[in-house]
């Protein structure tokens, strides 16, 4: 499993995890799309607008691998703000190959790319 050196580990000032420590024994949790419904809570939607700004900031808008990246978190941008990069994808791989769709994160997310986007 890949480490991404230099990503946060989670949000600031939250309990919200960006990454994890090791891989799991039994496998990868596979990665879906979850559903994101009109009524999160703020303190989730803070969370995936940090979790996209940290993406962008660290691989901008090339591809790159799952490596450490939480599953549970990606899972909420999963097939919207974060693609499959590769075919056929792998959901149950540590090295599968994802990418950030910027123009589906400018719509979801319009100041994600400016520095004060997670304050």
């Amino acid at each position: 499993m890949l480490k991404h050196k230099g990503f946060p580990s989670r949000l600031p000032g939250s309990d919200f995890q960006f990454t994890i420590r090791r891989d799991n024994k039994s496998g990868p949790t596979a990665l879906n799309a979850r559903e994101r419904f009109a009524d999160r809570r703020p303190a989730d939607r803070r969370a995936d607008a940090g979790f996209i700004w940290a993406l962008y900031q660290h691989f901008g808008e090339e591809p790159f691998e799952r490596g450490n990246l939480d599953a549970g978190r990606l899972n909420w941008v999963f097939g919207r703000e974060v693609i499959p990069a590769e075919d056929p994808f792998d959901p149950a791989s540590y090295e599968a190959l994802l990418r950030i769709d910027v123009r589906r994160v400018q719509a979801s997310f319009p100041n994600a790319f400016s520095e004060e986007f997670i304050e």
